[in-house]
């Protein structure tokens, strides 16, 4: 920096860069800590062959996320020697990352607050009540005072909600169900219930082993339109109208 600066100027600065390293080698030495915690879990499918550690050099260099190599000057990620989507996926026996919305520290988080045995609920509605994302009915006298959700202390719940809060500009079919949800409830009813439906499809991965197949925001769409004409026509046979479909030429 060229200029005229005050020693207690350039005292803060390399006060604040000491900082700064300080908190990295830190963050560094965390995930140190988790990969190893990770990779001590039994998991359900092989160990994949790209998750093997760096030689001794790369393992300096991720300690400073900063740094370039002198010789090529490419980063070296600390991704590039543990693949976090793949000890996921080895761990639980399925993929969590495909469901649109769940990435793979929030899937991390999910794992590390619920775990693998899904026994302990005995079906996905338990274990969105476990979460604290149903309605928590309040009655006194036959009368409903609150419909609000249980106040729950989990990091998995407050993952959920923000992976259901990533749909907004989702072009798929959760996407599709979330932005009806907000028009329909508003913003903060929508991501408790698509958080809710997130919930119960990870319950079913988990549990059953199965992979999640996106159909797409135009199948959901369609969808949508079919139930609505269906319940436009029960209204009309109820008023014995009858309906008519129609088309307006231009």
């Amino acid at each position: 920096l060229e200029g005229h600066w005050k020693d207690e100027e350039l005292f803060r600065l390399e006060q604040a860069r000491l900082t700064y390293a300080h908190y990295q080698e830190q963050i560094g030495q965390c995930q140190e800590r988790i990969e190893q915690q990770m990779r001590a879990i039994e998991g359900r499918c092989p160990v994949p062959s790209s998750v093997g550690p760096l030689p001794a050099s790369a393992e300096a260099q991720v300690m400073d996320q900063g740094a370039e190599e002198r010789a090529g000057g490419s980063k070296v990620s600390r991704s590039e020697r543990f693949d976090l989507g793949a000890q996921l996926k080895r761990i639980l026996g399925v993929d969590l990352t495909t469901i649109d919305g769940i990435g793979p520290v929030a899937a991390q988080v999910i794992l590390s607050e619920v775990g693998l045995d899904m026994s302990r609920w005995p079906t996905e509605k338990h274990f969105a009540s476990w979460l604290g994302l149903c309605p928590d009915h309040r009655i006194s006298g036959g009368k409903i005072l609150g419909r609000s959700t249980r106040p729950v202390v989990s990091r998995a719940r407050n993952a959920l909600r923000l992976c259901a809060y990533t749909l907004t500009h989702s072009k798929s079919w959760l996407g599709a169900k979330y932005r009806r949800f907000k028009a329909k409830l508003g913003a903060p009813k929508a991501i408790v219930a698509m958080a809710h439906h997130l919930a119960r499809l990870i319950y079913r991965m988990i549990k059953n082993g199965e992979e999640y197949v996106d159909k797409g925001m135009a199948a959901y769409e369609a969808k949508y339109r079919a139930q609505r004409i269906q319940w436009l026509r029960k209204q009309a046979e109820e008023l014995h109208l009858e309906l008519v479909d129609s088309k307006v030429v231009a």
